[in-house]
């Protein structure tokens, strides 16, 4: 009972307990250099690489950013190379432990969102899963927000990654 109502106070407060997103040079998507082209390890174990992203982040005290999608996806691409600009990248490292998860066509990996409750397909690639280390999802209901990053700007993105973090 007692987790279940300090998870109900964070989600409540996040956005008021949120650090601000950096602010970007790149204001327009057109604009974003594309460096990584394939940012999803389609051979990773994704249970491996989403348990060391909580083992560090239960000793870092961060936040777990979970991002699942495909590299045939554009909007995957898109948020990827976003977190590579070097003030997210920053801002990431500083809030944030990650794993990058390939969900294939929806057809991998589906036991990761699974441990989180979302046993029904994804509504879109990339979802983002933010979570406590203890394993408490933050931003439920809102995991396929980025689903269609071509048609935000590059600070949206930024907006919306900082609005989970603490």
């Amino acid at each position: 009972m007692k987790k279940s109502l300090v998870a109900a106070l964070i989600l409540i407060c996040a956005p008021a307990l949120a650090a601000p997103a950096p602010t970007l040079a790149i204001q327009d998507i057109t604009k974003l250099p594309v460096v990584e082209r394939t940012p999803y390890d389609e051979n990773a174990d994704a249970d491996a690489a989403v348990n060391a992203a909580f083992a560090r982040a239960k000793q870092s005290h961060k936040q777990v950013l979970i991002d699942l999608g495909g590299n045939w996806c554009p909007d995957c691409v898109i948020l990827a190379n976003v977190m590579r600009l070097p003030e997210m990248k920053s801002f990431i490292a500083g809030h944030y432990e990650v794993a990058a998860v390939d969900v294939g066509r929806f057809d991998k990996n589906l036991q990761v969102p699974a441990r989180f409750g979302i046993t029904q397909r994804l509504a879109g690639v990339p979802s983002v899963l933010i979570a406590e280390p203890d394993g408490t999802l933050v931003n439920a209901g809102h995991v396929s927000a980025l689903s269609d990053a071509r048609h935000m700007t590059p600070q949206a993105l930024a907006d919306w990654l900082a609005s989970w973090s603490h």
